[in-house]
């Protein structure tokens, strides 16, 4: 088998490597022993094992170092030192939790975890709690534990992520919520989004724009002046986003993005990565007719290379092909959302962040060109 042939290979979450440091370190502080490798099991009960690359002993204390394996996922965490010091604690306290260096603490409500907690998400702390409980009926341990997560070199790594945005300061997340990896699940991507609606929901926002991309971002930023809370960065998945927003509605969103994406979402597409669909230029022409255009027109946009270049077609004629797409892209989007008391705005720009297309607020019963849908 060729390598481009075999199946992607699976890893493991910030949560699970936590989980086995946590455990490996408990036992040695019991027993003065480092279990390595030592075998977790995930929620859904399969049980994996992890070597240990840090080990360290004190008088009150334990450290254990476990390395991340994202697989073949792109992680930025992929390689990361996960580390777990375990101290014991007064008796009847159970298992609480600090953020070591690299860990962030949580800030703004809206969270899985409170404000002034570590940033460790509840299924990562229930694994960990269970590892320390199985640890100590082993041992004949109390199981009342100080665990501290750290992450070597975590700051600079969360500076990747959009954790600031979220309200978590001083390093990154331990997530995870089946302790696996799947490769280009893109699971941390769509975390973010929907954590990003809950910390715009708690703080009482009622309007978020989601983007496709930076660029967008920006220009979406300046064209309602908002704070940087209210900006989700959606990237392809609107209709992830939109999804989460039926069941956690925010009264007003505004999707933004560049015409060929935009495009997308007026055919019907929820995805807009390339691998789930292109840009069909027969449905630009059909928006750009709709819209007014010549027969002759009608056909350079059909025989363009790319959206950009259709668009250039039809600014050239004084067409606003923009508001077209944006009008469909709205239907679809408001589609998604009906029934949920979420008002809809679509914005197009061009790659100097010019205003290229609008769908105001509102507008969602003018007419478009009808389109095939795909989910």
């Amino acid at each position: 088998m060729s390598p481009q042939d075999r199946p992607l290979r699976r890893g493991w979450t910030t949560g699970t490597c936590a989980t086995a440091a946590a455990k490996a370190a408990y036992a040695a502080l019991l027993t003065g022993e480092f279990p390595d490798p030592v075998e977790v099991t995930l929620p859904r009960g399969e049980r994996v094992s992890f070597a240990l690359a840090v080990t360290r002993r004190d008088a009150d204390s334990a450290t254990v170092g476990v390395v991340k394996d994202a697989g073949d996922d792109p992680d930025v965490t992929h390689g990361a030192l996960v580390l777990a010091t375990v101290r014991a604690a007064p008796s009847g306290s159970g298992v609480t939790f600090r953020a070591g260096a690299g860990v962030g603490t949580v800030t703004r409500p809206g969270l899985p975890v409170p404000p002034g907690e570590p940033a460790i998400n509840p299924v990562p702390r229930r694994m960990i709690c269970d590892a320390i409980a199985e640890v100590a009926a082993g041992a004949r341990g109390s199981g009342d534990v100080e665990v501290e997560i750290g992450v070597a070199d975590g700051e600079r790594l969360a500076a990747k992520t959009l954790n600031a945005r979220l309200g978590i300061v001083g390093g990154l997340s331990i997530l995870g919520t089946t302790g696996i990896v799947v490769p280009y699940s893109c699971a941390a991507w769509i975390h973010s989004i929907q954590r990003g609606i809950d910390v715009a929901r708690a703080a009482g926002l009622d309007h978020v724009a989601g983007s496709t991309g930076s660029n967008s971002e920006t220009a979406v930023q300046k064209f309602h002046h908002l704070p940087e809370i209210a900006l989700i960065d959606m990237g392809d998945f609107v209709g992830g986003m939109l999804k989460y927003l039926r069941r956690h509605p925010i009264a007003r969103v505004t999707i933004a993005g560049g015409v060929g994406k935009m495009t997308k979402l007026a055919q019907g597409l929820l995805d807009l990565h390339s691998k789930r669909g292109s840009v069909d230029l027969s449905s630009l022409a059909d928006f750009a007719k709709a819209a007014g255009a010549s027969e002759a027109l009608v056909q350079r946009i059909i025989s363009s290379n790319t959206a950009a270049e259709a668009f250039g077609h039809a600014a050239a004629a004084n067409l606003m092909l923009g508001d077209q797409v944006a009008r469909a892209a709205r239907e679809t989007a408001a589609d998604v959302v009906a029934n949920s008391g979420i008002d809809v705005e679509i914005v197009l720009f061009d790659r100097d962040g010019r205003l290229v297309g609008h769908a105001p607020f509102g507008s969602h019963h003018e007419s478009a060109p009808p389109r095939n849908r795909r989910r």
